[in-house]
């Protein structure tokens, strides 16, 4: 999130970040947005029936005027309904070579596999976890010595350069 926020810095950005919002009211990303001046909108899904919740949010980022959101770091399935409103228009970063490794633990998946590359994707979100058309991938190298954490924070870097230019050359076209 700080990245694509940082990028909008830049003379040419063809976005700007008007909300950050989460689904963990003590979220360090909302307290960083807020320092920054972005409107922030955070709302527990605990105890919410489902359709409630992402009413709420639905409705804070239409009165925000967003446009087109993208994902960073949002740990849960959206229902079709949700995605269905907002098709094409919400994009996800995810930490392997989609389709390789959907989900969670992507690095020790890729480590007991073997490979000799991990990375990350962009793609578009669907209601099918980790399955969107792929927007932009970059490899990071694994190295013999790598451990689940290492290659994360590898991966990551990666990650804050690939995100706000494919979110760029998405919002641009």
């Amino acid at each position: 999130m700080a990245a694509l926020v940082e990028a909008t810095r830049a003379e040419n950005c063809p976005y700007e970040v008007v909300l950050v919002a989460s689904d963990k009211p003590e979220a360090a990303g909302l307290v960083w947005a807020g320092e920054h001046g972005i409107a922030t909108f955070a709302h527990s899904p605990k105890g919410v029936p489902k359709s409630e919740y992402e009413a709420a949010i639905d409705a804070a980022l239409r009165d925000a005027g967003v446009e087109a959101i993208a994902l960073a770091g949002y740990m849960r399935l959206l229902s079709a309904e949700f995605v269905a409103r907002w098709e094409g228009r919400i994009v996800n970063i995810h930490p392997s070579l989609l389709p390789k490794y959907k989900g969670l633990d992507t690095h020790r998946r890729a480590l007991v596999a073997g490979d000799m590359v991990a990375g990350c994707s962009v793609h578009f979100v669907t209601e099918e976890l980790d399955a969107g058309e792929i927007l932009g991938q970059t490899e990071v190298r694994i190295e013999a010595r790598d451990t689940p954490e290492t290659l994360a924070e590898r991966v990551l870097a990666a990650e804050h350069r690939l995100y706000p230019r494919i979110v760029a050359e998405w919002l641009s076209r």
